[in-house]
């Protein structure tokens, strides 16, 4: 709205959010966290464009007049969806733009018959069913009644979305010839790639459009981003769901496919090997839809978030892909918007940026730049410091009324917030925690500068390992901040219930950022730059666009560690690395993994922590030892963190570091990584409103 885009956001009006988390004896707890219990005041109800949306049912084939076979979807269950639309509005312009979200509402309120013979909870049966579809954000998908809901969730959106563009469309058009050039789609990762198919359903199905038409519009109109080179989140889905929910989608999904796979035979003839990676369908074990493959083949644009990620596309995980439509990759670094992540999140440092270089900054990042001149304004770079201290102070206030732990404002606030996963590697900053208390135990007078280890986010509800860690950091936080001995020179504090409102007390006041994921395995990450921009320097691996931030802010000002994507992928084919090598070369390595099964973390249960110890030493569930690779990185992390020590002494030469990645970070506006799409995916111009 703010670059003055003519563009709708559609998804779900989702009842519940993930959930509230608490810290119970050091567990997270989920309790339900229900989004619209008092209602939302911004939302306007749009009942005019209810839109219908059918599940299950049966596919029935009749010839036409010419002979043709034409299918149609029969005796389906409807559930309507409701429209709700959220004004989005544009910074100091006249455009507003709309979110429209979807809630599920019955076909039927309720049977009136049934209801009429005493059986209430049978009535309204029926409705409860079809509202389940909006009413919780991810549901638990480990069981399989969980796993159709949220199949359920995904063609509910894009059916309603599609139905709605087409319904725009229509009112201007009489044929699809321009829809291409009228309308651009961009599947944010797999969720809505459903929308291919049931695009493809509407155009042959019900507006009698040729197949191979068809397929060119669709293609046209697509674009597909991918979020992850995680190969569980690489969505798939069984072919009997697929089957029992929407069969004449997988009719479709299967012609998609045979069409797709003759060319690919055409092209790279007696490659059966080509053909099993690139189809549509996976074989092994159940036989499934890969909804990824889908969304490369159905879109005209397939891009990565960062740029180390679009290469990992194309040279790994979608390698064989890349080889077919090399034309359609394309990179789009993530942006954050400074509006929020600095006018609205760190208004005191906002003022001082304003005051030193104008306003102008708020609509174009760019404007930042200009402050690079004040990186020997001594003055300033005081003013800075004075602002992070009052940001530390408001957060060190929260973290007493929180969590009953005093901090130090005067410490080193490190901070690694984001959602717990063993990738992430949460796991790797405890083990260095412990390794430098086990260093403050043997010697409570080493010249250390404080430090306060600040950690924050929620575990998925299933991921057992991951809460596992929350509970190892709530009790490392229990043993180190009562350890009078240490003489308070390290604190750590896990803050529940992590997300964008903390987001935004925490990244002002945090003097280092964690960005410390296995090299190659995060797409790109936005807390890395939200912090940037905060004034926070990164400690990283060379992953996702802590490359590119590097490459922006110099590489004195910024703390990059440990094996790079190539060194990991050679590590993993090569099956050389041994976790046991590491443990007994490094005297203090040792120490610290053995601390999680001796008891001491853990009340004196050494069975608590066990399934930890085992995944680094000996893998689980049929993974390679420690396959996210912290015992290789720990000494390199390990002496990364000493030199932030060493350099945070020197205040002045810090604010410096500081100053310089604020003033470079502006290519990670999102204004930028939109104005990209616009002009590169979706041939979009802004629209000027003038009043």
């Amino acid at each position: 709205a703010t670059m003055e885009l003519p563009a709708y956001g559609y998804g779900l009006r989702y009842e519940f959010g993930i959930f509230n988390q608490k810290i119970k004896n050091g567990f997270q707890i989920e309790e339900p966290e229900r989004w619209l219990k008092h209602g939302y005041p911004w939302e306007i109800e749009r009942p005019e464009f209810v839109m219908p949306v059918s599940f299950y049912g049966d596919v029935s084939t009749e010839k036409d007049e010419f002979g043709r076979i034409k299918y149609k979807w029969i005796n389906t269950r409807q559930v309507l969806a409701f429209p709700y639309d959220i004004p989005i509005i544009g910074y100091g312009n006249n455009t507003v733009n709309f979110l429209r979200l979807w809630a599920a509402k019955s076909s039927n309120e309720f049977d009136l018959e049934i209801f009429q013979h005493g059986d209430y909870v049978k009535a309204v049966e029926d409705k409860n069913y079809s509202e389940n579809i909006s009413k919780v954000l991810y549901p638990n998908d480990n069981v399989i009644v969980g796993k159709e809901l949220r199949f359920k969730q995904q063609y509910f959106f894009v059916a309603a979305t599609l139905h709605d563009i087409i319904r725009r469309y229509i009112k201007s058009y009489e044929t699809f010839d321009k829809f291409p050039d009228k309308v651009a789609i961009q599947l944010n990762d797999t969720h809505p790639t459903l929308a291919i198919p049931e695009l493809m359903r509407v155009l042959v199905d019900i507006y009698d459009v040729d197949w191979d038409k068809a397929w060119e519009i669709t293609v046209k109109t697509f674009g597909f981003t991918n979020h992850t080179v995680l190969p569980e989140a690489l969505e798939c889905w069984p072919v009997s769901l697929f089957q029992k929910v929407l069969p004449r989608h997988l009719q479709i999904i299967y012609e998609i496919n045979r069409r797709f796979l003759d060319k690919v035979r055409t092209a790279f003839p007696g490659n059966e090997e080509k053909i099993r990676q690139v189809s549509l369908i996976g074989e092994a074990g159940e036989k499934h839809v890969r909804m990824a493959n889908l969304g490369i083949v159905g879109s005209h644009s397939i891009n990565g978030v960062a740029q180390l990620h679009t290469k990992i596309l194309k040279t790994i995980v979608f390698k064989d892909m890349f080889e077919i439509f090399p034309e359609r990759f394309n990179n789009k670094t993530n942006g954050i918007t400074q509006r929020r992540w600095l006018l609205l999140a760190n208004p005191e440092l906002a003022r001082l940026i304003t005051d030193k270089i104008s306003d102008k900054w708020i609509t174009d990042l760019n404007e930042i730049r200009k402050l690079q001149n004040f990186t020997q304004d001594n003055d300033f770079l005081i003013k800075m410091y004075k602002v992070k201290k009052k940001n530390k102070e408001r957060l060190a206030q929260y973290i007493k009324e929180q969590t009953n732990i005093v901090v130090d404002i005067n410490s080193i606030f490190d901070s690694q917030v984001k959602r717990i996963h063993e990738y992430k590697r949460q796991l790797l900053n405890v083990l260095h925690i412990l390794l430098l208390y086990n260093k403050l135990r043997d010697n409570p007078d080493i010249n250390i500068i404080p430090r306060t280890f600040i950690f924050g986010g929620k575990a998925a509800p299933g991921y057992y390992r991951a809460k596992l860690i929350i509970k190892l950091i709530n009790n490392l936080s229990k043993l180190i901040n009562n350890d009078i001995n240490i003489k308070n020179k390290i604190k750590v504090v896990f803050i529940a219930n992590y997300g964008v409102s903390l987001a935004e007390k925490i990244i002002p006041a945090s003097d280092v950022s964690e960005q410390i994921s296995t090299a190659g395995m995060e797409a790109s990450g936005t807390g890395n730059m939200k912090f940037a921009l905060n004034g926070a320097l990164t400690i990283g691996t060379l992953d996702g666009a802590n490359i590119e931030i590097m490459e922006n802010v110099g590489i004195d000002n910024i703390y990059i560690f440990g094996l790079k994507v190539d060194e990991i992928e050679e590590l993993r084919k090569s099956r050389k690395y041994s976790p046991l090598e590491y443990y007994n070369r490094y005297h203090e390595i040792k120490r610290v993994i053995d601390m999680l099964i001796s008891g001491e973390l853990s009340d004196g249960d050494p069975a608590l922590f066990k399934p930890l110890y085992d995944s680094l030493m000996y893998g689980v569930d049929g993974a390679a030892p420690d396959k996210y690779f912290l015992l290789a990185d720990l000494m390199s992390y390990a002496e990364t963190h000493k030199k932030i020590n060493n350099d945070y002494a020197d205040k002045l030469n810090w604010q410096r570091k500081a100053l310089i990645n604020i003033a470079n970070i502006s290519y990670f506006s999102s204004d930028r990584a939109i104005k990209e799409y616009a002009d590169e995916i979706w041939q979009v111009k802004p629209v000027p409103i003038k009043l």
